[in-house]
Formats: C-alpha cells, structure tokens, sequence
C-alpha cells in the first residue's frame, strides 16, 4: 500500500473526482485493522483476499 502524505495537495487531487467507491477504499485502506487483517491474509494465501469470511468482514462483497 503506497504512504499518504496528508500536509500534500497532490495527494488529494484524486479524490477530487473520486466517487463513493474511491473513498471509501481510501477510508478502509488507511484503517490499521483492516490492515493487519490483509497482512495476515496474505501470509496465508498469496492470492490475497479470497477468503468468503474476510471479504465479509470487510464489505468487499456485493450483492448482484
């Protein structure tokens, strides 16, 4: 996950145009327990977030 550098105008000039989705992976990118939580997925499976449980905790499901 790249740094964020919050005193930089530049780093917000994405979220300028960013829409609901956007935000709220930058919100849920910088949350520490998020964080450890993929950090310890990943060190299980290097696939990523795979996991049915994770996803749900998380909101990365979607209803279609």
């Amino acid at each position: 996950m790249s740094e964020f550098n919050w005193r930089s105008p530049e780093s917000y000039k994405k979220l300028e145009t960013a829409d609901a989705a956007d935000f709220a992976w930058e919100c849920l990118r910088r949350n520490p327990d998020y964080r450890r939580d993929y950090s310890d997925l990943l060190e299980q499976d290097k696939d990523g977030p795979s996991d049915p449980e994770f996803r749900k905790r998380w909101g990365l499901s979607f209803r279609s």
